[in-house]
């Protein structure tokens, strides 16, 4: 019995702790939130990013209410036995604000990424994006988000040092998700073309890449997503386990937002 009451006591005491946690970060204008998730493959613009195998990734995110956010990723890599990266550690600064396209009202959100790999660093570099997001473009529910991001050193020193000048890079991206009614399924899609000033993606500067998929909300667990996708790229000249990077192939995942 003197167990059970401790234990409870220090339950309360946890829940409490957080609880004054958050009335903190909201006095300040703050809210922290996050997502873990489980997957069977890191694909970055269609690209493994783990040699096909299983990552498990984090995301954490504290935003101000002026729209201001700083956002940390961090995941598994493997870029082959000649590479020494084995996480990928990404903070971004970002600022996000409703505006106003005539009766259209997208979400404009804009900042810089950093790639950062703490065991590769001639790998680091940074990526400046800007995105829009039109809720409710098509059905109820669904957000499209159209979005560019640029680079003046892709690859970082590393790609800078092979190619014997610095490495600059477009990605335009367009993505779509939308609700199949109240199922708790969901449908995304995405379709992005990448463009460099060298031949960088096997025999090209350019590629294209894909992704479509379905998504399940467990109802029972709150905040816990399932997706099942199917992914690839136009990137050719490869072989071995460097074209399976590129190749189409099937993505499963599960997330657990916070």
């Amino acid at each position: 019995m003197i167990k059970k009451i401790v234990t409870l006591s220090l339950l309360a005491t946890a829940s409490g702790l957080v609880m004054a946690q958050d009335n903190a970060l909201q006095a300040y204008g703050l809210t922290f939130s996050g997502a873990a998730t489980l997957a069977s493959d890191y694909r970055f613009r269609g690209q493994s990013q783990t040699e096909n195998d299983p990552a498990l990734q984090g995301t954490f995110t504290l935003a101000h209410t002026s729209g201001l956010y700083f956002n940390v990723f961090a995941s598994n890599v493997n870029f082959g036995s000649g590479s020494p990266a084995h996480l990928e550690l990404d903070p971004t600064l970002g600022f996000t604000t409703p505006i106003a396209l005539g009766q259209i009202k997208p979400n404009l959100d804009v900042g810089v990424a950093y790639y950062n790999y703490p065991s590769a660093s001639d790998l680091n570099y940074p990526e400046f994006y800007a995105k829009l997001g039109f809720a409710d473009a098509i059905i109820k529910g669904d957000l499209l988000t159209p979005s560019v991001a640029y680079t003046y050193k892709y690859g970082g020193n590393s790609t800078s040092d092979g190619m014997g000048k610095d490495v600059t890079n477009w990605n335009f991206n367009l993505a779509y998700t939308a609700p199949f009614a109240d199922t708790g399924f969901g449908g995304v899609a995405s379709v992005g073309y990448s463009k460099a000033n060298a031949e960088i993606y096997g025999n090209d500067d350019n590629f294209v890449d894909w992704k479509v998929g379905v998504t399940y909300g467990f109802k029972s667990v709150a905040g816990l997503t399932a997706e099942l996708d199917a992914v690839g790229s136009t990137i050719d000249g490869y072989t071995g386990a460097a074209n399976r990077a590129v190749d189409s192939g099937a993505m499963f995942s599960l997330t657990k937002t916070f």
